[in-house]
Order: structure tokens, then C-alpha cells, then sequence
């Protein structure tokens, strides 16, 4: 039995901005279903703990997993170290080392735009999109187009002691959403029964009941990189979507 009750969360309260683009506006009727299964993994077996199971960091953490994953899928894989995750919770998050009333994470909105503006660790995120949580249709197209999605969850206290997390009918208080708290991570993989994520240093599997219960933010993240690799996909409006970014103000 999994044991997580002493690892940090830090997803604050999300944050919503009327001109964030919506994945869906630009999945156009070409665009195939998702395949049955997608898997960026690409066999890393250490993915690292991002400083997360000693600060409430793991907005930044994972957009550390999320350049694993760009970067094993495009060119060498790339870990970004502790020190670096720690320098970014400094500067995005407002975290103080040594004060510890300054660690209390992140909001994931504002950590997408800052890395958007600012780059991170000489790693640029040309833009983001956000899939309808609710449309399995969309976050699975996200993962197979785009190598993953960065998400937020509201985690119940089951999930401290679950190897797959999964939702515990009759769980009671300890079962409610947000009952443990918030958490950011970053999914790479999904198949029909679920998805995987990366957290605390390892693959996560949710199944799908528990993504449809405790996920509630997604957001699909286009990089230079993984573009420039792998082309603009079929069915996908890249056109539209940089026309719609540059008019953001």
C-alpha cells in the first residue's frame, strides 16, 4: 500500500482568465479520433522528486516532468535540477528559503504565463490551451497531440494510501474533493481504464472515475520544441491559434 501522507501538494485555488484559449476551438472536423492509448514516457525510470516531498512546489515541479517529457521525446532528455525548481518557486510563487510561512504553492495559471513570458531554464512555452476536463475526447487528443497535459487536482485524503488512485465509494469526509488538497501534475500517458501522471519521483495511474471526480483544470502546452519535431498536427488549427495569441492583450 502506497504511503503519500507526507509528500507536499500546493495547487492553490484556481485561477481563470476569460482570454485563455479553449484546446477545443481548434480541433477541427479533419482531426481523427485519439488513439486508444498514448504513452510519452519514452522508458524514463527517474523522473525525480522536483523538490516536492520537502516544499509545496509542484506547480513548478511539474512543469520540470513536462520538459522530461518534451525533451526525451524531441532531442535528450532533460532534467531540470532541485536548485532550478526551487529558483522558479522563489521568483513565480513568492516562496522565501528558510521562512516557511512562504511555502504555499502555486497557482497554475499564473506559473503557464509567467513560463510563457519569461521562458524557464532555456525552455519556451510558445502557447496553451485548455481541454474541457469533462471531454475525455479533448484531454486524450491534448495528450496525443502534445505530449501531455498540466493539471490541477483536488485531492481527497483516500488518495494518501492508494497505488492507483481511484475513488473509494463510500468514502465519506475522507473521500470529498479538496479534503487532502490541491495538487499539480503533469500527464503523459492514458489508455481506456485511466491516465498517468508524474508526481513524487514516479508514475501515478488515476482511473478514469477518478479523473471525472477530482480533476478540475487542465491545460495542454504547446512548446517550440516539440513542434518544431513533430510538425503541426492534422486537424489541428496552429494557424488560428497563434492569430488568436497575438491578439491577446
Amino acid at each position: 500500500m502506497a504511503d503519500h501522507s507526507k509528500m507536499k501538494l500546493g495547487r492553490k485555488a484556481i485561477k481563470t482568465d476569460s482570454r485563455t484559449l479553449m484546446l477545443g476551438k481548434y480541433l477541427t472536423p479533419s482531426l481523427p479520433p485519439p488513439p486508444p492509448t498514448a504513452d510519452w514516457t519514452k522508458g524514463i525510470t527517474s523522473w525525480g522528486m522536483m523538490k516536492n516531498d520537502t516544499l509545496g512546489c509542484c506547480t513548478i515541479a511539474g512543469v520540470g516532468h513536462a520538459i522530461q517529457v518534451f525533451t526525451a521525446n524531441t532531442k535528450a532528455e532533460v532534467t531540470v535540477p532541485d536548485s532550478t525548481i526551487e529558483k522558479y518557486y522563489e521568483q513565480w510563487d513568492g516562496y522565501v528559503p528558510g521562512n516557511p510561512s512562504t511555502d504555499n504553492g502555486g497557482v497554475e495559471l499564473d506559473v503557464l504565463n509567467d513560463w510563457k513570458k519569461k521562458g524557464f531554464s532555456g525552455n519556451t512555452l510558445a502557447a496553451f490551451a485548455d481541454p474541457k476536463v469533462s471531454n475525455l475526447v479533448e484531454v486524450r487528443q491534448a495528450i496525443a497531440l502534445f505530449g501531455g497535459v498540466y493539471i490541477g487536482l483536488s485531492l481527497p485524503l483516500t488518495a494518501q494510501t492508494q497505488d492507483v488512485w481511484d475513488v473509494v465509494p463510500k468514502g465519506g469526509s475522507k473521500a470529498k474533493p479538496g479534503s487532502w488538497g490541491g495538487h499539480c501534475v503533469f500527464v503523459c500517458k492514458y489508455d481506456q481504464k485511466g491516465f498517468t501522471c508524474i508526481t513524487w519521483g514516479q508514475l501515478k495511474v488515476m482511473t478514469v472515475a477518478f479523473w471525472n471526480k477530482y480533476c478540475d483544470e487542465a491545460h495542454a502546452l504547446l512548446t517550440q520544441d516539440w513542434i518544431g519535431a513533430k510538425g503541426s498536427p492534422g486537424g489541428f488549427n496552429l494557424q488560428q491559434l497563434q492569430t488568436d495569441l497575438n491578439g491577446i492583450v
